[in-house]
């Protein structure tokens, strides 16, 4: 009783910290909060003494920034948001119909996500369930470029192609399931395909169990052994599922700006702009609440899935020895990632050539030029830099986080939740509140949020880790917590939590993307690739070439990043002569079902 009464004090106390630094954003930010609001309010009117001072009345500024906070919480407890420093109208109401806009839009795009998924898992759900993986796994080059596609990239496609062009679907507004489509396709292709990556790493070692070799022998039919392995393997992904369906809600921002949807993704972000600080602090207390349900929901559908094997130490390891790495895929990859880089780098990514805008791939300029005539070839050869190296960086702090918090769940779950709750555009803004705008912003905010997925990761795994024979065998024998971390739980832990940190590598890239997309991320006249993509974003339908060259690109980093997965493994674990294993992986110990204390001596 106490732990969970412990982990509900933690988590009021993480959402109170945010609602309070919310509430501190003008002060934080240095700026005159009456200012901001005249301007949102009326840009065209002088900002007078006067007229501030009007403003600060009417808002009740001149109490201070804890006074308001205090009002605006004591509200809460009576149904009572407060009222827009805008519009003036009731904050809950309007709060309330963004959310469900986008709960709605949140279950559409999940829809999509899982036929996703269940398409990148088909080729070994059908290879595993006939015993015929033998340790051969999908490429996975489809799925990763999907993945590195961003999602107002896709999203401006979807409207223009699908909408505009050939007309079968609405691309613009929100009235009714129509307009869902296009939208729910922007969000669910790439999320599904992540989804997909982490179950299809996960099936191999469901397929190696003792129930897999035993139904396969029974004769039960193929289908039936498929969804038993996608049972066994999803409570290991739920808490990742959690934070997609808060990230989908609340994350959703730059899709809703292409589409022009009322959700709650793009009523933050215009209040954050507006720093409408009761439309903000309602809009950030909703996803923390959304957060914390879905979070109880997938924790509570897990221990259903898992049943008592999880209380009684039941389980066997999922995480078999990798096999060996496909090399021809990453080698192509890269070497077309390096060669891209290489062919840029002597071009000037400054030059400009009125004459020449928005030119068609030639001899002289091989992916075209933008709208400034400069080649685009030398701007992603050089944006490189800027985008791989920052993104490699951001991806190792957040797997070294990651892995650390994600080993003290009790700590980590409910503040990787509350991070997760905060939009990355809320997020790029609280950052440069505190710290000042620069280049060094945007990679802070991504920072700040990347490590929550793999921390959920880890904690899924370790959770399920512990419950395993092999586990519980080793602490009978009386091996130490230094020695069951080292050698049982890490080996079992860290390389698919690796091999998801680099799946993620891509979307590392996307989020500062799409920070640039919106404004907050590098500035002109960077050739940083998100900056790229909202350039030659207005020019996409008549130069489709000037969004296509950085995309593709960022689609190649996910492919070479995906197939390269396939050689992370732990070390000392390498397939001898004949393909045997060397090393003795987790639950080596116990390999079947009902083991005697002395084969368990002799072993």
């Amino acid at each position: 009783m106490r732990q969970p009464l412990a982990a509900l004090l933690w988590r009021a106390v993480l959402a109170a910290a945010l609602v309070c630094v919310i509430g501190l954003l003008p002060w934080l930010s240095r700026t005159d909060p009456a200012l901001t609001v005249l301007k949102a309010r009326s840009a065209e009117r002088d900002p007078t003494p006067e007229v501030l001072a009007d403003i600060r009345e009417q808002l009740g500024l001149d109490s201070g920034p804890f006074s308001l906070l205090g009002q605006w919480l004591g509200g809460l407890w009576r149904g009572d948001a407060g009222r827009s420093w805008i519009s003036g109208d009731e904050v809950l109401p309007t709060v309330l119909q963004a959310l469900g806009v986008s709960l709605l839009l949140m279950s559409a795009a999940l829809l999509v996500a899982l036929v996703t998924a269940r398409l990148v898992c088909a080729r070994t759900l059908h290879l595993g369930s006939r015993r015929l993986l033998d340790g051969r796994r999908a490429g996975g080059g489809g799925s990763a470029m999907l993945a590195a596609l961003p999602e107002f990239l896709v999203a401006s496609v979807l409207a223009t192609v699908v909408g505009v062009h050939l007309g079968w679907l609405p691309a613009l507004g929100w009235y009714g399931p129509q307009w869902t489509v296009l939208p729910a396709l922007a969000l669910g292709l790439p999320a599904g395909a992540v989804l997909g990556r982490l179950l299809d790493d996960l099936l191999p070692g469901a397929f190696a169990e003792p129930w897999a070799l035993a139904t396969a022998a029974q004769g039960l039919p193929a289908r039936r052994i498929a969804r038993r392995a996608v049972r066994r393997c999803v409570p290991a992904l739920l808490p990742n599922f959690g934070l997609f369906v808060v990230g989908l809600t609340g994350g959703a921002v730059a899709v809703e700006q292409v589409f022009d949807i009322p959700g709650l993704g793009r009523t933050t972000l215009q209040a954050a702009l507006a720093q409408d600080l009761p439309v903000l602090q309602a809009g950030a207390l909703a996803l923390v609440l959304l957060a914390a349900v879905a979070t109880g929901a997938c924790r509570l559908a897990a221990r259903l899935l898992v049943g008592p094997a999880l209380r009684d130490g039941a389980l066997t390891t999922l995480h078999r020895p990798a096999p060996s790495a496909r090399r021809v895929q990453p080698l192509v990859h890269g070497t077309l990632l390096v060669a891209v880089v290489a062919l840029g780098l002597p071009r000037d990514p400054l030059a400009l050539d009125t004459g020449e805008r928005l030119q068609a791939p030639s001899p002289t300029h091989p992916f075209g030029t933008d709208a400034l005539g400069r080649d685009l070839l030398a701007r992603v050869g050089h944006g490189a830099f800027d985008t791989l190296l920052l993104a490699l960086g951001i991806s190792a702090v957040a797997l070294c986080a990651g892995v650390a918090l994600g080993l003290l769940p009790r700590l980590s779950g409910p503040l990787a939740d509350t991070v997760n709750s905060v939009p990355p555009v809320l997020g790029a803004l609280l950052v440069t509140a505190v710290v000042g705008g620069g280049t060094a912003t945007p990679a802070i905010a991504v920072t700040a949020v990347a490590w929550t997925p793999l921390a959920a990761h880890t904690s899924a795994l370790l959770v399920q880790e512990r419950a395993t024979e092999h586990f519980a065998a080793a602490r009978q024998f009386g091996a130490g917590p230094w020695h069951l971390l080292r050698r049982e739980l890490l080996p079992a832990v860290l390389p698919p939590v690796t091999r998801h940190a680099l799946v993620r590598l891509p979307g590392i890239a996307l989020a500062l993307a799409s920070l640039g997309f919106l404004g907050l991320g590098a500035q002109p006249p960077s050739p940083e690739w998100g900056l790229l993509l909202a350039e030659n974003q207005p020019y996409a339908e008549r130069a489709p070439w000037a969004v296509l060259a950085p995309a593709a690109v960022l689609a190649l980093l996910g492919a070479f990043a995906v197939t390269a997965t396939g050689g992370v493994r732990w070390p000392g674990r390498r397939r001898g002569p004949g393909g045997r294993l060397r090393g003795r992986p987790p639950g080596a110990l116990l390999t079947r079902p009902s083991t005697s204390s002395e084969e368990l001596v002799r072993t």
